[in-house]
């Protein structure tokens, strides 16, 4: 079954701290629901995006790692969940809730998995 990433995006200046218990509690729900429902296959927030390293592929095929994420955007993703889902309509689905439950926007993309190497 396809699996897909569902991530939320904040605004760069959020405060975390400004998250209320009513918030938690609505993203807790939600999380229970998607366990109830068999399709939430792990999920979690992440550290704002001032924390992001960026590491880049330089030309003498060393790899230089920089502060701050890799694309400057004025919100960044802070939060996601891996959903085992049928198809997209249903991870849209679930994606609605997540963004109600968290109060901002998001993206759904189906993850691609390849051969592994040893094959």
């Amino acid at each position: 079954m396809p699996q897909y990433l569902v991530c939320n995006y904040m605004p760069d200046n959020f405060d975390p701290s400004t998250v209320t218990e009513a918030r938690i509690e609505e993203i807790h729900a939600l999380n229970r629901e998607m366990i109830a429902a068999g399709v939430r296959k792990f999920a979690c927030g992440i550290s704002p995006a001032a924390n992001a390293k960026t590491v880049r592929k330089q030309a003498d095929g060393k790899a230089q790692v920089t502060d701050g994420p890799y694309a400057e955007t004025k919100e960044h993703m802070g939060g996601f969940w891996i959903l085992e889902c049928a198809n997209m309509d249903e991870a849209l689905k679930w994606a609605r809730k997540g963004a109600i439950a968290c109060d901002v926007p998001g993206e759904v993309r189906e993850l691609l998995f390849f051969p592994a190497p040893e094959k």
